[in-house]
């Protein structure tokens, strides 16, 4: 790394969501191949190889004590390991010292309850999953139904796929809309859905209860009284 980079660190925890971390990844690692002012970093506690929520494993570039000052911050989502990392206080603390310096400090999904969990949603708004955004108040975010949404250096995105959209989103903001473009251009992303845009006025809730409950559940099942604060504003 040279003095000017500007490190772009991607967190790994174990059972996050791959297309969270991996979506918003090769968007920003095409940045540092077209601007090298930008490198991209994968960090954990550890450099060991994690699972995740598919069958694929995922080994960090560093660990938290060897980028403790990015220049942004990007926390992937997921279901119940997720919710488990929000009492992950190795993760938190690197989180909340980060975020002291960090310019951006970015989420995916879930991500955002993690975020949350640190102490970094206070007083913002946010989103997060579209089925877990009604949890955003109990942890002092206005929840707002956007596919990403940006108050000062913190933006968090909705669920999943969202985190391309983020990541070109900050391609544009750092390096201009003519390079953001180039990227799309290079990962060909020009989705066409084969069952089209998704009807938001007919959300699948009922469809998914057993999946949300499911993951409040286990995911907090070490941690009652969170679920009981994030249920309470709910």
């Amino acid at each position: 790394m040279t003095a000017e980079q500007k490190t772009i660190a991607f967190v790994v925890y174990p059972g996050l969501t791959p297309l969270d971390l991996v979506g918003p990844l090769q968007v920003l690692s095409a940045l540092a191949q077209l601007d090298p002012a930008f490198r991209t970093v994968v960090v954990g506690a550890a450099k060991d190889t994690v699972g995740t929520d598919t069958p694929l494993r995922i080994a960090p570039s560093h660990t938290f004590d060897e980028v403790p000052s990015p220049f942004a911050v990007l926390v992937p989502g997921g279901t119940v390991p997720t919710l488990r990392a929000m009492a992950d206080e190795r993760l938190l603390d690197w989180l909340r010292t980060a975020a002291g310096h960090a310019e951006l400090v970015t989420s995916v999904c879930t991500g955002s309850l993690i975020l949350g969990a640190a102490g970094l949603l206070e007083g913002r708004q946010a989103t997060t999953h579209w089925m877990l955004r009604d949890l955003l108040p109990g942890l002092g975010a206005t929840p707002v139904a956007r596919r990403w949404v940006e108050d000062g250096p913190v933006i968090t995105a909705a669920g999943v796929s969202a985190g391309i959209d983020l990541a070109l989103h900050l391609v544009e903001r750092l390096a201009g809309r003519r390079v953001a473009t180039n990227v799309q251009f290079a990962i060909e992303y020009d989705p066409e859905p084969p069952q089209g845009r998704l009807d938001w006025d007919n959300q699948p809730y009922g469809d998914l209860k057993a999946l949300r409950e499911h993951t409040l559940r286990e995911g907090l099942a070490g941690n009652p009284a969170l679920l009981a604060k994030l249920l309470a504003h709910a």
